[in-house]
């Protein structure tokens, strides 16, 4: 099997209501779940980031198109991993999407 990565892209806020934040949780641990063993690295959200350019200017825009989280899973090909990024929560917002490209591994 290969390794896949999940990148999640979207410029959304975290819940911060008590009750939509155990709602998004739920939805993660389920698709978690369905995924079962083909999870590799669960990933975690990451915050605001910085480009640094070829001049070394450094632009705090948070990206082009800003990184929300990861995730690095097991697939037989990017067409199954795809498949399994179909269901992913993080789709439930529209201004959200997940790129899924193969890990190389160079060892």
């Amino acid at each position: 099997m290969a390794k896949f990565l999940y990148v999640y892209h979207g410029s959304g806020k975290m819940p911060t209501d008590d009750a939509e934040r155990k709602a998004a949780m739920d939805a993660w641990t389920g698709w978690y779940d369905r995924l079962g063993s083909a999870v590799v690295d669960g990933g975690n959200p990451v915050g605001m980031s910085k480009t640094v350019l070829p001049s070394g200017k450094i632009e705090n825009n948070g990206g082009s198109n800003p990184t929300a989280g990861y995730t690095i899973v097991e697939a037989k090909n990017i067409d199954d991993a795809v498949a399994k990024a179909k269901d992913c929560p993080i789709l439930m917002d529209p201004g959200f999407s997940v790129e899924v490209a193969p890990i190389i591994e160079m060892m």
